[in-house]
């Protein structure tokens, strides 16, 4: 089972926002690994990344259109990350990342519904260790869903069920 590494009480800086990007994951062993930002602020982000990366170790965070970022890994849990920046974003960089996602569509709302519900199956199987962690994760990407279904259907693109 996957340890739940650095567990410490939510402690960032500034909030979090949804986002779904496609990305790479590189350690020090030069070995890349696709994965899928969940979540991002300027100081880091959350990703989804079948490749284990250990608590406290570097990796190098690659997405489209942004130069690859050094990153510390503070808590990793299954196939779930929390990255956070060497270097926080400059709020225009992190901003023209939000701009170029407007909003996320349905699809992507509906990936987040699926890591809210495998991430629920998780926490239901995990020890004292991992529980809360996983149950964090689970409980704000529903959120994230809901918000950005509501959004999408604000706009008059109700999504289809």
């Amino acid at each position: 089972m996957a340890q739940a590494e650095g567990i410490q009480p939510d402690r960032r800086r500034v909030s979090r926002t949804a986002l779904s990007l496609a990305a790479t994951v590189r350690d020090a062993s030069q070995t890349k690994a696709k994965a899928r930002v969940i979540d991002m602020s300027t100081h880091g982000c959350r990703v989804e990344c079948p490749s284990a990366v250990a608590a406290g170790s570097s990796v190098w965070l690659s997405i489209s259109g942004l130069e690859s970022q050094h990153c510390r890994v503070v808590w990793h849990c299954h196939e779930f990350a929390g990255l956070e920046f060497e270097k926080p974003l400059s709020d225009a960089v992190f901003e023209r990342l939000l701009q170029e996602q407007k909003q996320l569509p349905k699809t992507e709302i509906d990936e987040l519904r699926n890591i809210a519900g495998r991430a629920h199956s998780l926490a239901r199987q995990a020890g004292d260790g991992e529980i809360h962690l996983i149950a964090e994760l689970s409980r704000q990407c529903a959120v994230d869903a809901i918000v950005e279904g509501l959004r999408l259907s604000q706009d008059g693109k109700k999504p289809r069920a």
